[in-house]
């Protein structure tokens, strides 16, 4: 009989890792991201244009809570998952229009966006000292994570890097927005806030796949590109 080879630790190498049972293909992350991305975020923010330039603000306020809150009704009810992203809008938006409805102030509705930002930001920025960084706790929503595959290093790096980053976008836009509030009228500010946090979002959204996609590929979690069969002549 052989001896035993030495171990992957004596080696200094990374152990091999057994790729998971559902390994989705490139197209499938991207349309979850997207969807994701869609319900979530653009669909309240061009809901609020909507109604705000056609009926007004408080009408548009319980429009875009009102998008919220029926997508996640309508994700309960046909029993699929309701995404972390969708959880902390409708969050965000209950806290939103609550506040201003009780102080009878727009200026409030649109000021705490910023405050919520450096909010999320600030926490974004805490977690990094826990043991699931924020973006570890909202993976799940885009591919099928589970704690080996978590516990990887070069997930583990990843996923504190993009928490990093969401959370130096955060604040960015925080400071943004209230330049834009300050500096800018009612309907100019409605208007570049939205189309600008969207781009935001976007671009840092491009950035995260990416980054994903470089780790992913590494780690062996995608799935092979389907063959093409070749036409018969």
């Amino acid at each position: 009989m052989a001896p035993p080879g030495p171990s992957p630790t004596e080696t200094g190498s990374e152990p091999a890792h057994v790729a998971p049972a559902h390994r989705p293909h490139l197209g499938e992350i991207v349309r979850r991201v997207g969807q994701s991305l869609l319900v979530a975020c653009i669909a309240p923010i061009a809901l609020f244009y909507v109604f705000f330039a056609t009926t007004g603000v408080w009408t548009a306020m319980v429009a875009a809570l009102g998008w919220a809150y029926g997508a996640i009704a309508f994700r309960a009810v046909t029993g699929r998952r309701t995404s972390g992203l969708l959880i902390l809008t409708a969050t965000v938006l209950t806290g939103r229009t609550a506040i201003a409805l009780a102080a009878n102030s727009t200026f409030l509705y649109f000021l705490q966006p910023v405050i919520s930002d450096v909010v999320v930001g600030t926490a974004f920025l805490l977690s990094l000292a826990s043991a699931r960084p924020m973006v570890a706790r909202l993976a799940g929503d885009f591919y099928p994570m589970d704690h080996e595959l978590s516990l990887r290093p070069r997930i583990q790096r990843l996923f504190k890097g993009l928490t990093v980053m969401w959370a130096s976008l955060c604040i960015t836009k925080a400071l943004f927005v209230l330049w834009l509030l300050h500096s800018q009228s009612m309907e100019t500010f409605v208007l570049v806030q939205g189309v600008s946090v969207v781009s935001f979002n976007v671009l840092a959204t491009a950035a995260t796949i990416g980054a994903a996609m470089l780790v992913a590929q590494k780690e062996g979690l995608l799935a092979p590109k389907r063959e093409r069969v070749p036409a018969l002549s």
